[in-house]
């Protein structure tokens, strides 16, 4: 229909102006909702091809489609908004043909033709010295999320992530457990493994600060005693020895690993995310330290006099980045060259490498980007940062070696028992045994905090509020999944009944309300949105998208009858409508990452 309409609207531009735009360069607008209509047509910019008023120039555009397009019916112009009515008969048709009652998930709203393309989608990528915190949820759900669309948008997609699992930070948590530890583990502690190992970064940060206050009040300056503090020296020339394989360093980073692995594991089964792929810094910063030296053989790169190798990129803007320390550990930038190397490696013709990463690191991206262009790599070009705002609480910013952090795991639990509380306060859980009832709390706290995450556009900083989250009314999570929820009671009940969705006769439904029509355009902008969302890697379109159905169909559900409907064809058509909404509710909230309930 949009096809038809902007064909018909270039057609009137040429018969009355004799004004040559093709169909494709014509934007159309929803119509807002206190006008009539279903697309709107700015005309201000072409009174200067008709000579008239933006208002006089819609309507001569208005009646011109009018007789010359079949699916317009009727027009109004507000000013210079020419607003566009679809005839019944052309809406219906439209319907007919996305709907498929044998099979709801087949309709062809939902199909996208394959694009070719590769996409690897990096995301989660923690450190294995702390648990996952807030942060990680809008980074985990973010990443997923986009992987999701980009799948149904006809990409072949592949999630990674890369385990940051050495570095000074590790050592920090390894050497504090020696020192503090007494041979605690989880078994012993009752505590998950990464939560375990988070204790005792803490542990490190309050000895270091401990040490720093002790030198600086025997006459070193405050900066001298940040380096020389005996616990962060101590924790340097542990790095060495890791580096150096020593056995015993070694074994013990291996099984402090495996602790916070177990604790992750658990995180994301219950996050639902998953990964294709994990990469290990451990591995790939020794082919980046290759790239490096290699680079530094071929003038790429330079040495400084103390041996720490740089590159230099003030032509570029930037400034000078170290690549290798002095001493010869490496640094992030190492082991990220090699993580490109290896995933272009892993994934021949891979057409974009995606990076979901805090948009604090936004300056590191840039410069490995050029880094990698600098070492002669063409698909350098292919790099992208999906860079997010960090995430802030009502009580403030977070600081991981401080301790206050908002675990993931209480947040999701909290959740959960707050979805339980509202839920039966509403006396919505009428009839469910006590284990699908907790299935329903956890569907509920975890969809709460992922619509809340992902409905704010990525670039922005934002606010979680948990209770906010959790409200059945408003842009929520749980408002789209009792809405959800509130269809499928409707569905039964016309199985019940034996309303039938085969073989609907379309053509015998005459007048249909402005309701309808807008439930039938919403759903007909799927597809439009799907790929928007994939284009600009945001969800946040997603979510408006479906909170904007959700609403469409309460409004529906309000003002018609669906059961006391006296025509039995119109009788199918609404429950038929109702089930192509409720499915692509389901569609659009997967690609959010959340399930939806059948019944509350």
């Amino acid at each position: 229909m949009e096809e038809q309409i902007k064909g018909g609207i270039s057609a009137a531009l040429k018969a009355l102006y004799n004004h040559d735009l093709a169909a494709e360069d014509i934007a159309l607008q929803p119509t807002r909702k206190e006008f009539e209509g279903t697309y709107t047509f700015v005309t201000f910019p072409f009174a200067r091809f008709s000579k008239k008023n933006p208002e006089e120039t819609g309507n001569e555009i208005g009646e011109y489609i009018v007789e010359n397009t079949s699916v317009v019916s009727d027009f109004n112009t507000v000013k210079g908004f020419l607003n566009i009515s679809i005839s019944e008969s052309s809406q219906i048709e439209s319907f007919s043909e996305m709907f498929n009652g044998a099979d709801l998930s087949a309709s062809p709203i939902f199909e996208q033709a394959p694009t070719g393309k590769t996409v690897v989608v990096e995301y989660s990528s923690p450190n294995t010295n702390k648990p996952l915190h807030l942060g990680h949820l809008r980074n985990n759900f973010l990443g997923n999320s986009v992987s999701r669309i980009l799948k149904a948008a006809g990409n072949d997609v592949h999630k990674v992530q890369i385990i940051n699992d050495r570095g000074i930070h590790i050592c920090k948590s390894m050497l504090a457990w020696l020192r503090f530890g007494e041979g605690e583990t989880p078994d012993s502690s009752g505590l998950k493994g990464d939560h375990l190992v988070g204790k005792y970064y803490v542990a490190f940060d309050k000895e270091y600060k401990k040490e720093i206050a002790q030198l600086v009040s025997e006459g070193i300056s405050q900066e001298d005693a940040e380096k020389q503090a005996p616990i962060l020296l101590e924790a340097q020339e542990m790095l060495k020895k890791w580096e150096a394989k020593d056995p015993e360093v070694y074994a013990l980073w291996e099984k402090m690993n495996g602790w916070v692995y177990a604790g992750f594991n658990a995180t994301y089964q219950k996050m639902g995310v998953d990964f294709d792929q994990l990469y290990y810094e451990s591995d790939t910063y020794l082919i980046g330290r290759d790239r490096v030296l290699e680079g530094l053989e071929k003038g790429v790169f330079f040495k400084k006099e103390d041996g720490s190798i740089w590159v230099d990129l003030t032509d570029e803007g930037l400034d000078e980045k170290l690549l290798l320390r002095k001493d010869g550990t490496s640094v992030y930038m190492t082991q990220d060259i090699g993580t490109a190397l290896m995933r272009f490696d892993d994934y021949p013709g891979l057409s974009q490498l995606i990076y979901t990463v805090g948009n604090e690191q936004e300056y590191h991206f840039k410069v490995l980007f050029l880094i990698l262009k600098k070492l002669g790599y063409e698909w350098a070009s292919s790099c992208y940062h999906l860079s997010y705002g960090m995430v802030d609480l009502p009580s403030g910013k977070m600081k991981s070696r401080e301790g206050t952090v908002v675990d993931a795991d209480d947040l999701m639990q909290e959740m959960a028992s707050t979805a339980k509380t509202r839920t039966e306060e509403l006396g919505k859980i009428d009839g469910f045994t006590p284990e699908q009832a907790e299935e329903l709390y956890e569907m509920l706290g975890l969809g709460a905090i992922k619509y809340f995450l992902l409905k704010v556009d990525p670039r922005k900083r934002m606010l979680f509020n948990p209770e906010e989250s959790i409200e059945f009314q408003g842009n929520t999570g749980p408002f789209i999944q009792y809405t959800h929820a509130r269809i499928s009671s409707i569905l039964r009940k016309a199985e019940q009944l034996g309303v039938s969705l085969v073989d609907i006769q379309f053509n015998e439904i005459g007048q249909v309300d402005q309701m309808e029509k807008d439930l039938i355009h919403a759903l007909g902008q799927y597809s439009e949105k799907l790929t928007l969302a994939a284009n600009t890697y945001s969800p946040a379109i997603i979510a408006q998208y479906v909170y904007d159905l959700a609403k469409d169909y309460n409004r529906f559900y309000a003002e018609l009858s669906i059961f006391n409907e006296s025509d039995k064809t119109l009788q199918q058509f609404r429950v038929a409508l109702s089930a192509l909404t409720a499915e692509t509710i389901k569609v659009c909230m997967g690609l959010l990452g959340i399930n939806v309930p059948d019944r509350m």
